[in-house]
């Protein structure tokens, strides 16, 4: 079972957008459709203060109609953000992630962030897992080597 580095390593998109919590909300949304992510990192690689979603932006600041120029992301961000070490397997990852209900987890070892897994990178990696399954069957029922 691939583990957290693992998974790392295969993404198609390396590396970790951030944003400072004294942006405002609406420069940190640019950086996401710009970046075509759905989430930030508030801080830098050393200092993690929170993690800025798009789920966030929706119930924090345009459900309740504040102003994206003048709301700072420190207003709006998630706060209590869960960690998983590079050796965590993807069985927990993913379990970590239905049971909080969150969609993101950031990667940090002693050397501080390392990158950032998404549901999305889970669901990629059994889609390819299956695949590899089905095409291994189907050269065995077949007889092709």
């Amino acid at each position: 079972m691939p583990n957290a580095r693992e998974l790392l390593a295969v993404k198609s998109r390396s590396g970790v957008f951030t944003v400072s919590a004294e942006s405002s909300i609406g420069d940190a949304c640019r950086l996401m459709r710009e970046s075509r992510v759905g989430c930030l990192v508030v801080g830098d690689s050393q200092n993690i203060t929170g993690i800025i979603t798009e789920r966030d932006v929706i119930n924090r600041v345009v459900a309740e109609q504040r102003d994206a120029v003048t709301t700072r992301v420190r207003d709006v961000m998630t706060k209590d953000v869960l960690f998983i070490k590079p050796d965590r397997p993807i069985d927990e990852i993913e379990a970590i992630m239905k049971q909080q209900r969150i969609r993101h987890l950031p990667v940090v070892d002693e050397t501080g962030l390392l990158g950032l897994l998404s549901i999305g990178d889970v669901l990629a990696w059994h889609a390819a897992r299956d695949k590899q399954t089905v095409e291994h069957l189907t050269e065995y029922i077949y007889g092709r080597h």
